[in-house]
């Protein structure tokens, strides 16, 4: 294989040219014999051409073989004219007919001639010569690790130099070798470096092998033959063509770099380590005149290469050093790969700062951990940060929202890492951060999904925690060597509730890689977790939050029985509800403060309220005594961490307010609640910055005197008039018709007069927004009621989300009877007391605006309270038809009404007092009208310019759309 040479940076051209009319003896595969004088022929001529600038020219080509054959020049020197001479090729003179022939053939064979009178090379006279250059070669390991006692040759030569000859550069890190004299074939990556990859190749079925030496019989026989490909193998390789992945920046660059200076060169070779896939781990030192270098800062200092701490650990601390000097010097004057470096900010106290100390906050998964920095400010961006453990893989805890349950031993990882870890002080090492599309995660991947950055990193416990010492790992594991503590990672593994992942060649690793190795290998000697041969344990959680009101109810006798109850708390929903773990009942509940509120959200200091919370008891064990349960399920009491009541800390810090609707006669501890509050309005704290005594802000709560049918749903669609639709959280429908919709394989669209549907036929649409095809009922048709042309619009209405737009007929496909049976999943509702001004009257669209603003979110949930239900809309024929759902809508998570949302702003007003109306709705309106009054004193909205009027209830006219969908 001879390169170019050019004057810029730019790689060279390669090309392979084979010399005219020469044979020379064939090398062995590995494992296998040469023939005689094979491995000195190529020595020869190894040893004369590479390095060297030599000329060439091609004298004939054989395409059924693809290759050229030509003259190389060494100077003034014909090449093939020496090996000849010197006896280690002979001519073949086959071919002249066909001008398949070396223009120097009749010297080539004068010089064949001379050679084996003088018994030169191949010809040698001498007894025994060619039985003593045949090799047998040992089995190559690069394939197949078991054809090599990596640990017995590493600690044979430890620290040794051992001399080799590089065949292949797979990229600019990692080189292919024979190590001498053996002969062993193997691959080495370089010592605390790692160059960019290059990438995956499509599967072809010719590999091109680069070398310089003669035909036989028609063409060289390369150095490692290979047999023709299987139909398996071609299998393979077609489906290997589709996954190829381009090179990284700078990888073809750095591979370029390594060839120069190692490809078929006398190397040495030290020895520094192996890792668990029997993969050596040396540093390469090539010849640069009468010096040797080393390849691993050569590669650095050019930015070809980056420092990884994790194999630079095998090293000597002066090599080492040498190494992370050079990526600093590279990274400064922006070398190749590090041009676009930005150097990290030197705020020591930033929390993305490569280490840093801070308090368990949360425990995620077994392998994944919320550390907060106690010295920044509640709410901070910063002050949280999410670290996933390097190198290791826990069970997934699963998703109860898709209904996927937690895998063997994933509750048992979470529970071990939240009893060791939960408010203790760690130290956390920062190592590496990966991008990971959604497939890699935890949620599926489509289309339009975007990567997200994952950082992992090794984390310390700085002080034992009482459960330490029970997992079977040894103290000089944990708390020797360099450590700044106990290894967390270590621990998990140790425990046998985490496995350590086999990295690919140099993807970066944790910094104690072999530590993780070594217990991991503990814990399958010892048959724990997941190693062991026992059926996982099984724990069955009912969890109330998803379950109806009245199931929950249920429970509610038990619990008031059972005074105090020992609980975890899972999830921190608002400043005052939470979910919570029931260990003993194994049941998960909601459960608020009994007469405590917070501000709700977007309103000021909730996030503050939620963020304290957090830090004080999310994943503690706690106490709890329940008095009641709400409409909606949830639980009503007290709650205890470390014998305080948790709800009197919130009110000292101003956070949150009492609300004595709920009564204080069953409280505990309310003459302490009470104190507590009064203490924070003295010291006007927080939501109590503008307090002035005898002027109390009322708190919206809904009052609820009846038993109501209550729906956790989220908005669809937003009209005018306060009109909207929604679709029910956790129906099984839900999921089984979007299950089917996903999974169908939609074609071409229909051949005109094939597919004709009419009005009120129930069709699949592909909706604009986002592309998707959803169920749609035919609203209009085209002008004289047949399909013309693709471009024919059809006026459709989307029976799952509410919403309607025109679509052309290519956007149209039939639906599945299985499909079109069930019935929509939008049900238009409206807001209850409160009369919104429709799309056409004054304020009509700044209404619908502000109504779309606070409830159009996927992620954001309601409770939405049936109080009545209108039905003189008849059988669905299109939006705004249909059943309405009269309802109170509450923001799940802010626990606050949107139909006092809409008054407090000034886009709706209460409905007309009736002659004859039930205590229930007279309650409702007295509840609400604070909220009108506050709207009509600020002049908000309608009331701009004072009293508006007739409270006469005008009818609204058919709704628009004035929101978007999902």
């Amino acid at each position: 294989m001879g390169m170019g040479s050019v004057k810029t940076d730019a790689i060279p051209p390669e090309k392979a040219i084979t010399l005219s009319s020469l044979i020379a003896p064939r090398l062995a595969r590995r494992g296998g014999v040469d023939e005689p004088f094979a491995w000195d022929s190529r020595e020869y001529l190894r040893k004369l051409c590479i390095g060297k600038e030599v000329a060439f020219r091609v004298d004939y080509t054989v395409p059924s073989i693809g290759r050229e054959f030509g003259s190389v020049f060494l100077g003034d020197m014909n090449i093939a004219k020496l090996v000849v001479s010197e006896g280690w090729a002979k001519v073949r003179e086959q071919g002249q007919q066909r001008g398949e022939a070396s223009p120097y053939l009749a010297e080539l064979i004068q010089l064949e001639e001379q050679a084996k009178q003088q018994g030169l090379g191949r010809w040698s006279k001498v007894n025994g010569a060619s039985e003593a250059s045949i090799r047998k070669l040992p089995p190559s390991a690069i394939g197949d690790p078991s054809n090599l006692d990596a640990m017995g040759l590493l600690e044979s030569n430890k620290g040794r130099t051992m001399q080799g000859i590089v065949e292949q550069v797979r990229d600019g890190s990692t080189v292919r070798v024979y190590l001498l004299p053996e002969f062993q074939f193997v691959q080495v990556f370089v010592a605390g470096i790692q160059s960019p990859s290059m990438g995956r190749r499509a599967a072809t079925d010719t590999v091109i092998e680069a070398a310089v030496t003669s035909d036989e019989p028609n063409g060289e026989t390369p150095a490692e033959p290979r047999a023709p490909l299987t139909s398996a193998q071609r299998l393979a390789a077609s489906a290997a063509s589709a996954t190829e992945i381009a090179p990284e920046p700078f990888g073809r660059e750095a591979k370029h770099f390594t060839e120069t200076r190692v490809l078929n060169r006398d190397v040495r070779i030290i020895l520094e380590g192996v890792d668990k896939f029997s993969n050596l781990i040396g540093s390469v030192y090539y010849p640069d005149g009468d010096s040797a270098k080393d390849l691993a800062v050569e590669l650095v200092v050019n930015g070809l290469a980056k420092f990884v701490e994790w194999s630079a650990n095998m090293m000597e601390e002066d090599a080492k050093r040498r190494l992370k000097s050079a990526e600093l010097q590279a990274k400064k004057d922006r070398i190749r790969m590090w041009t676009n470096y930005i150097p990290p900010a030197t705020n020591s106290k930033a929390i993305h700062d490569q280490n840093f100390t801070g308090k368990v906050v949360e425990v995620v998964s077994g392998d994944c951990i919320i550390v907060a920095d106690d010295a920044l400010p509640y709410g901070s961006p910063l002050a949280e940060r999410r670290v996933n453990l390097s190198s290791i893989r826990c069970p997934k805890m699963g998703n109860p929202r898709r209904d996927e349950k937690p895998a063997p031993y994933a509750r048992e990882a979470k529970e071990f890492l939240r009893t060791r870890l939960i408010g203790h002080q760690v130290n956390v090492s920062m190592e590496y951060s990966r991008k990971v599309t959604m497939a890699d995660g935890s949620v599926p991947a489509t289309a339009s999904s975007d990567s997200r950055v994952m950082d992992f990193g090794s984390v310390f416990l700085v002080s034992p925690s009482k459960h330490d010492g029970d997992d079977g790992t040894p103290a000089s594991a944990t708390t020797g060597g360099q450590q700044p503590g106990i290894n967390v990672a270590e621990l998990v593994v140790a425990r046998g509730f985490g496995t350590v992942i086999r990295h690919r060649d140099f993807e970066e690793r944790s910094n104690y890689y072999d530590a993780l190795l070594a217990a991991e290998s503990r814990a399958v000697a010892g048959k724990k977790g997941l190693h062991s041969t026992k059926e996982p344990p099984v724990m069955h959680i009912t969890d109330l939050t998803t379950a109806s009101a009245k199931k929950a109810k249920d429970f509610l006798p038990f619990l008031q029985r059972g005074r105090r109850h020992p609980a975890v708390v899972e999830y921190v929903l608002s400043g005052h509800r939470f979910k919570l773990l029931l260990p003993k009942e194994t049941c998960s509940i909601a459960f608020s403060f009994s007469g405590v509120r917070c501000p709700g959200r977007d309103e000021p200091y909730s996030e503050e309220a939620i963020a304290v919370m957090r830090r004080k008891i999310l994943q503690r064990d706690v106490e709890i005594e329940v008095e009641t349960a709400d409409r909606t399920g949830t639980f009503l009491g007290s709650l205890w961490e470390s014998k305080k009541n948790v709800a009197v800390s919130l009110l000292e810090a101003g956070l949150a307010k009492l609300q004595m609707t709920f009564g204080t006669d069953r409280i505990p501890d309310a003459h302490l609640l009470a104190q507590a509050e009064n203490s924070a309005k003295q010291q006007k704290l927080k939501i109590w910055e503008n307090y002035v005594e005898g002027q109390e802000a009322a708190v919206g709560s809904v009052v609820e005197s009846r038993q109501k049918e209550v729906l956790k749903v989220v908005v669809t669609e937003v009209l005018g008039g306060g009109k909207f639709y929604v679709q029910t959280v956790g129906d099984q429908m839900v999921a089984s018709i979007q299950q089917k919709l996903g999974s169908l394989n939609l074609g071409e669209a229909p051949v005109i007069g094939a597919f004709n549907p009419k009005k009120g036929d129930m069709v699949l649409a592909q909706y604009s927004g986002d592309k998707s095809w959803n169920r749609a009922m035919i609203v209009n048709v085209p002008r004289g009621g047949s399909v013309q042309s693709p471009k024919d619009e059809f006026e459709v209405f989307y029976v799952d989300y509410g919403n309607q737009e025109v679509v052309p007929y290519s956007r149209l496909r039939p639906l599945d009877p299985s499909l079109s049976s069930a019935p929509g999943l939008a049900q238009l509702c409206s807001l209850a007391f409160v009369k919104v001004p429709s799309l056409e009257d004054d304020y009509g669209e700044e209404a619908a605006q502000y109504l779309s603003e606070c409830t159009l979110d996927s992620s954001r949930e309601f409770r939405a309270m049936i109080e009545d239900r209108d039905t003189s809309g008849g059988k669905v024929k299109g939006q705004g038809t249909g059943t309405i759902l009269i309802v109170t809508l509450v923001d799940v998570e802010a626990g606050s009404s949107i139909n006092a949302a809409m008054l407090k702003e000034g886009v709706g007003r209460l409905e007309k007092r009736k002659r004859f109306e039930s205590r229930d709705r007279r309650a409702m309106l007295d509840n609400l009208k604070e909220f009108e009054d506050e709207a009509k004193k600020d002049r908000r909205g309608i009331w701009q310019y004072g009293d508006i009027g007739s409270d006469d209830e005008d009818s609204a006219p058919p709704a628009r759309n004035a929101g978007g969908r999902r």
